[in-house]
């Protein structure tokens, strides 16, 4: 194993134009959750040219999702290439620049797999905006017989360990009766039960918990300004540290839609939708090796009095098996931050292009590392054969 971390990184450094284009191409043709079909065909392309890895495509029953393997070693180590964008704002998140740095995290250790005793895998997961696609896979058992899997978020500051928080989102459709707006009396008005709504959830914001945040968003709520609507629908967002805690607060949420359809009349049904984030669990073994490397490479970590960031169905990941999820920094304006437009454009030029190669390599020098550091991998491996 001579020289082996001048030797992954060397290979990364030969692979950094493929990866750094595929980048670019992902960035140009943005796919919403679960249609990420160009996307999730362009990584595999990547994969399968290398002559390396051996895909399994639709995997969980999601046309999009795949497990690429190289190696054959004991340490089954997973790299998570997100590849959904946002729907009118495209990669605002930077899921292509976090795709092409776990392929470019791949292409760096498959040559060295079976030497370090390593199977590498790298888990194409689609729709982690909306629908979160890895509660799917985990649950399907895509991930089993991995013994850590890590990936690396593009955000406004470079962070190892960040507060990344559950969440869990509902939709309420109020039904009531329409009228012509010129004579109202005898309608129930749909829209008027989603502002009694909002305002309860205004007042009870008084009495949570700090940290607890309820998003939402009236959908519709009528088409004219003469017509009494009589649909409305809402969707709302809960985030909290702890998915139970989610679950908590929702109760008392609820009865704030529940206020809005009494106080109207309306008829109100509540529906589940199937984005469920939980909590984060980061392991304390991976995360100082790759903050190690990233320091290296040039990146620093400043002490920020504030590490919480938003969710992730990464989180789902790390409950069921050892995982990290670091933070690395794009040079930008408070206000460009992820989900904007303008992240969206630097995830595509040379910031995101920065992020491919520190991202890239740190992860896979880590994964290197962790391959022959005996206590960890020792614990990693024991720790799936007790589960």
């Amino acid at each position: 194993m001579a020289d082996i971390n001048g030797r992954v990184k060397r290979e990364f450094e030969k692979n950094l134009d493929l990866v750094t284009e595929l980048s670019h191409r992902i960035s140009a043709h943005p796919e919403p959750a679960f249609e990420e079909y160009a996307t999730s065909a362009a990584i595999v392309a990547a994969l399968e040219n290398s002559g390396d890895f051996t895909i399994e495509k639709g995997v969980a029953d999601l046309p999009t999702a795949f497990v690429a393997s190289a190696g054959s070693g004991d340490l089954v180590f997973g790299v998570c290439a997100e590849m959904d964008a946002l729907p009118g704002i495209g990669h605002g998140c930077g899921h292509n620049v976090i795709a092409a740095s776990a392929v470019g995290a791949a292409l760096a250790l498959a040559p060295f797999a079976d030497e370090l005793g390593l199977t590498v895998r790298v888990f194409g997961t689609p729709a982690e905006e909306s629908g979160t696609g890895k509660e799917i896979m985990v649950n399907r058992g895509v991930f089993d017989g991995t013994h850590a899997a890590i990936m690396v978020h593009p955000s406004l500051k470079d962070v190892v360990t960040p507060q990344l928080r559950a969440a869990r989102s509902w939709r309420m459709t109020y039904t009531g009766r329409g009228g012509h707006a010129s004579r109202p009396w005898s309608a129930l008005n749909a829209a008027d039960a989603t502002v009694v709504a909002q305002t309860a959830i205004g007042l009870l914001r008084q009495q949570l918990r700090d940290g607890i945040r309820v998003h939402h968003v009236v959908k519709e709520a009528g088409s004219a300004v003469n017509v009494i609507a009589d649909h409305a629908v809402v969707d709302c967002m809960i985030r909290a540290d702890t998915i139970n805690e989610v679950d908590e607060v929702w109760e008392r949420v609820r009865r704030c839609f529940d206020a809005g359809a009494i106080a109207t009349g309306t008829g109100v049904e509540f529906t589940s939708l199937p984005s469920v984030y939980r909590e984060f669990r980061h392991d304390q073994d991976l995360a100082p090796i790759f903050e190690s490397h990233a320091k290296a490479i040039g990146r620093t970590f400043p002490d920020y009095p504030d590490k919480t960031f938003g969710s992730t169905d990464m989180g789902n990941v790390s409950l069921r098996i050892p995982a990290l999820h670091p933070m690395l920094s794009f040079d930008l304006p408070t206000e460009e931050g992820n989900h904007t437009a303008a992240f969206a454009a630097a995830a595509a030029g040379p910031e995101g292009d920065r992020f491919v190669h520190d991202g890239g390599l740190a992860m896979a020098l880590t994964i290197a590392d962790v391959a022959r550091s005996e206590p960890v991998r020792r614990r990693l491996i024991g720790r799936a054969s007790t589960s």
